[in-house]
């Protein structure tokens, strides 16, 4: 049986399934679409967290303040467009990272996994560290493209990539196959948390809120709920992750291709710790949960409703 909607306390034993192929489509498609909302969120999220990269706090010149001057700051260096900068890499991502996690999820419910004892959180975890692995290239490229501005605001390493492409074909060239996955180690562990947060809080909120009876039982608020309760738990363990994978992702590179900041996940996170102090692993907090939350109520609410479409129209076809 394909991986199933929560079910109300009532008792109603229908069922509203979709196959792991329909659950790839939808799935990607609707984190894309919550990426074009959310991805100005993710270029200020970007800005802040490598702002004062291994410089002790308060000895570094700070033009990314808070998350309504950070936005203004990067209007006025780039412009209103500024604030979709990566937006086709960050699409291409959604779409790779999401339509392997959501499959990977769904064959697993198909599988009976995620009725066991902590399978949820096992499927989703495993399942967000495929997705990430196929999408870090894209990954790569979005984060060099959203930290890229004029030399007065400049924050981390700057890459000047013309295009999304252009950027792909010029890590090839330079560091070649290899290249493309650099930073993925930070990567995987980033979405595993994120993914298995998400996944199991959504469904275990989507369906105590049913249990509830406070919402019609097939009403978008429900997803909206339990997106809401999840968005919480996601910003809390991946801000850390979220940092180091930044900062991996962004940093320079020496002619074999090595990071010239970093040797890894841990050698990265240690680092800030010392550098930079503890706090430096929750920079772009604020940001980030404005992203995450949006992100993931929009990606789950349009995922939810999506499959309850393509389910009804499963039953109209049989």
């Amino acid at each position: 049986m394909s991986l199933t909607r929560a079910q109300p306390a009532s008792g109603t034993e229908a069922m509203e399934t979709v196959a792991p192929a329909v659950d790839l489509v939808l799935g990607a498609s609707a984190c894309c679409l919550a990426c074009v909302f959310t991805n100005p969120l993710e270029v200020v999220k970007t800005r802040l967290q490598l702002q004062g990269e291994l410089q002790a706090h308060g000895t570094y010149p700070r033009p990314y303040r808070g998350f309504l001057a950070s936005v203004a700051a990067v209007v006025r260096a780039d412009g209103l467009c500024g604030l979709q900068k990566g937006l086709a890499a960050g699409l291409l991502y959604q779409g790779l990272m999401n339509g392997v996690r959501f499959y990977c999820y769904s064959l697993a419910g198909q599988a009976g996994l995620t009725q066991q004892p902590g399978g949820t959180v096992v499927a989703g975890a495993v399942a967000g560290a495929l997705g990430a692995f196929v999408g870090s290239p894209a990954y790569l490229v979005k984060t060099q493209l959203q930290a890229q501005t004029v030399a007065a605001m400049a924050v981390g390493h700057q890459h000047h990539h013309q295009s999304v492409l252009g950027a792909l074909e010029t890590v090839w060239r330079q560091q070649g196959l290899a290249g493309l996955w650099r930073g993925v180690g930070g990567a995987v562990p980033r979405v595993m948390v994120g993914s298995a947060a998400q996944l199991a809080t959504f469904a275990s909120a989507k369906a105590w809120v049913q249990e509830q009876q406070w919402l019609p039982e097939d009403s978008w608020l429900v997803a909206l709920a339990g997106g809401m309760i999840s968005s919480v738990a996601v910003a809390a363990v991946m801000t850390p992750f979220d940092v180091v994978s930044t900062r991996l992702y962004n940093q320079p590179v020496d002619g074999a291709g090595r990071g010239q900041l970093y040797g890894g996940l841990a050698n990265c996170l240690v680092k800030i710790w010392r550098q930079e102090g503890p706090l430096a692993l929750y920079k772009g907090l604020g940001p980030a949960y404005l992203r995450l939350g949006p992100h993931t109520i929009l990606s789950m609410l349009f995922w939810d409703e999506l499959r309850k479409l393509a389910a009804r129209g499963q039953r109209q076809g049989t």
